[in-house]
């Protein structure tokens, strides 16, 4: 079963539509929108500050999502998908990113609009990435544009296709209520 727990009084709050995985945790003060999926093994700990997740966003198995104590939120958009071990903290992503296969992204990072971070990319505390790019490397660089291939057959596809696996697991008692 899911661990969905309060922290210091503030509960969980899910959207329509969303599938938590039954080892998954969700802690604290964390607001999630509609058509989200929080696959096998990752956790979103809203216990030091707030988290805000937007709607149609996947975060898959052994992805971490934080918050830095007093300083940093945490706020993901809208169509957004974090690969698996992924770790987000204390930062910005805006709608339509795809955040790669164990990438980190550090405190007041900012991510915006169609970015890709690729596999593995550390973006170090404070880095902007550029509407529109892709990311890579340790720490992680601009190092080319994101064309409409790579937006409608990595960004959309991927965030659709989260959709239809989470679907999948629609008969299990793990779907929140509504």
């Amino acid at each position: 079963m899911s661990i969905i727990l309060s922290v210091l009084g503030k509960e969980p709050q899910l959207g329509n539509n969303c599938f938590v995985a039954p080892n998954a945790t969700i802690v604290g003060d964390v607001v999630m929108g509609n058509d989200c999926s929080v696959w096998f093994n990752a956790v979103i700990r809203g216990d030091v500050n707030y988290i805000k997740i937007g709607n149609k966003v996947n975060i898959q198995d052994g992805a971490i999502i934080h918050c830095t104590y007093e300083k940093n939120a945490t706020v993901i958009g809208n169509n957004v998908s974090i690969g698996h071990n992924a770790i987000v903290h204390g930062c910005t992503i805006h709608d339509d990113v795809l955040i790669g296969m164990g990438a980190i992204i550090m405190d007041r990072c900012e991510v915006h609009k169609h970015a890709i971070i690729a596999a593995g990319a550390v973006v170090t505390e404070g880095t902007i990435v550029e509407a529109g790019y892709v990311f890579a490397g340790v720490p992680a660089k601009k190092i080319k544009e994101v064309s409409e291939g790579l937006i409608s057959g990595e960004i959309n596809r991927i965030a659709n296709n989260y959709i239809k696996y989470a679907s999948w697991f629609k008969d299990v008692n793990n779907w929140p209520e509504k």
